[in-house]
């Protein structure tokens, strides 16, 4: 029982942690300038669309007990590779800026070199990855990475005092709304690989069938609520600081937001928040992208450990070789916000297949809700393409 939970707790946490990086943190901090309160009623929507799309992909992937890249060739030839190319293309983006922003981290921590920084936390992902159980150490890291991170973000909201019952108010009841804030926010946190982080991690730790749906649900549903938490948190945070009238520095938004909270030490606690967002995602960003590519070949399943580790060395080799892309961070969000209708749309195909799902009938509503989902976030992406 009690390693079950903890597979369940992981899953959650390395879908949470996966989707916290420091791209997250920049979004979060710049749309809530733009945006003021009415932020909050992005936040409540993207956590509605991604409650639909994590109960969707972590059912569809645990019942099969297969992977979404198998079950995309077995829905249709060579579909699986496609699935694969886009999910660990935008995987590797992603964790070129979850590189960087360890470097910054590290940087704003203890003044050392970003570059420095980053190889450092590089070092340390991979060290991960080299013990005999990864999976369990992985698990052990990101839960308290994670818990950390929360604890540091309730401090700077309750240091900035922002107007809570506002904020409240204009969560349900918007003043004004933004499609490419939505998009990048969706994108951002179930988009691309996340969503399939935990599905996967929760495969590999032995839970899939019917019987462990219930227990699936749960996984899902504490990964998303602690990734909203974490977001809406930081909104109050910034909110506070903003509406005190302070610079935001259009560079590092969120180091300011921290600066301005909490005085001398904010540098250091920024540093601490942007590293662990940023490792956290490295491990998650590294570890889903293989798992899509394992399974394509016996060398790859054999070698998967030293495969992520190489994934993660690129990451690293290319952040060092082109520098830091904060253009990119945003675009990735927003190329993941379109890797998201597709991937949801395979599976949603795949789960009225019986020769693939047995004799298992997945939720009417959730199929509704799915689809639904799939035309929203097409049209949005299409929206902020022309935008």
């Amino acid at each position: 029982m009690g390693h079950k939970y903890n597979a369940l707790l992981g899953a959650a946490f390395l879908m949470a942690t996966s989707a916290v990086g420091p791209g997250f943190l920049t979004q979060t901090t710049v749309f809530t300038e733009q945006l003021a309160t009415s932020f909050g009623f992005i936040i409540l929507i993207s956590v509605i669309i991604d409650l639909c799309v994590q109960f969707n992909i972590w059912q569809i992937v645990t019942v099969s007990g297969k992977r979404a890249q198998d079950l995309a060739n077995d829905l249709f030839p060579g579909l699986g590779y496609l699935l694969a190319f886009l999910i660990v293309t935008g995987g590797l983006a992603f964790n070129i800026g979850n590189v960087a922003g360890a470097g910054l981290g590290m940087e704003a921590m203890t003044g050392i070199p970003v570059q420095t920084g980053a190889v450092a936390s590089a070092a340390i992902a991979i060290g991960i990855f080299l013990f005999k159980d990864a999976g369990k150490v992985m698990d052990i890291f990101t839960k308290i990475l994670g818990i950390v991170m929360i604890l540091l973000i309730l401090y700077v909201a309750y240091t900035s005092h922002p107007p809570l019952m506002t904020a409240f108010k204009h969560t349900f009841l918007p003043e004004k709304f933004d499609a490419v804030a939505t998009i990048t926010l969706v994108g951002g946190t179930v988009g691309g690989y996340i969503s399939f982080a935990g599905a996967h991690r929760l495969l590999d730790s032995g839970i899939k069938g019917e019987a462990a749906l219930p227990q699936v649900n749960r996984s899902a549903a504490t990964g998303i609520l602690l990734t909203s938490v974490i977001r809406y948190l930081l909104f109050l945070a910034t909110l506070g600081i903003i509406l005190a009238g302070a610079h935001i520095n259009p560079e590092n938004p969120t180091a300011s937001v921290f600066e301005n909270a909490a005085g001398q030490s904010g540098k250091q606690l920024f540093g601490l928040m942007i590293w662990c967002a940023a490792i956290t995602s490295v491990v998650g960003a590294a570890y889903t992208s293989v798992s899509f590519l394992r399974s394509f070949h016996p060398f790859l399943e054999k070698h998967h450990t030293a495969l992520t580790i190489v994934f993660i060395l690129v990451s690293t080799i290319i952040f060092l070789a082109v520098g830091r892309p904060v253009k990119v961070l945003v675009f990735v969000g927003t190329l993941n916000g379109f890797v998201l209708p597709v991937a949801l749309a395979i599976l949603l195909l795949i789960s009225r297949k019986s020769r693939l799902m047995g004799t298992y009938r997945h939720s009417a509503f959730l199929q509704v809700a799915g689809w639904l989902m799939v035309l929203i976030m097409s049209g949005l992406a299409i929206k902020a393409i022309f935008e």
